[in-house]
């Protein structure tokens, strides 16, 4: 459904949705969305490496200073007016977006490792999901 159809409706959840998403950084719902997709197809462990290496790149502010800015507009500021850059989806570069689902280049920096599950462990303790 298209932004149009969808404020048509005038259900006042989703409009109120959709201006909190024109808001936010257009490279954080990029790399959102495609955290979302992926998770769909992966089991729990691969989630959490992913989801940690994007936190990772998001804090360290190479690929992208929007959180910075963020925090700037909400914390410091308090102008509640962020400079997002890139500042439009449609100018966010797929390239980028894929450096953010990558291992930290940087030899300090570990990628997360989870430990092995033990066999031994009894059926109820497994998760069911």
């Amino acid at each position: 459904m298209r932004e149009r159809e969808v404020t048509d409706r005038k259900d006042r959840w989703i409009t109120s949705t959709i201006e909190t998403l024109k808001k936010a950084s257009p490279t954080s719902l990029k790399i959102s969305i495609r955290s979302i997709r992926e998770g769909r197809l992966q089991g729990v462990g691969q989630c959490l490496i992913r989801e940690y290496r994007m936190a990772c790149h998001v804090l360290r502010g190479e690929l992208c200073k929007d959180f910075f800015e963020g925090c700037r507009a909400i914390l410091i500021d308090k102008d509640r007016n962020p400079k997002w850059e890139p500042s439009k989806v449609e100018l966010v570069n797929e390239s980028q977006v894929d450096q953010y689902f990558s291992k930290v280049n940087d030899k300090e920096w570990e990628d997360l490792k989870l430990p092995a599950r033990s066999t031994s462990m009894p059926a109820y303790a497994f998760a069911k999901l």
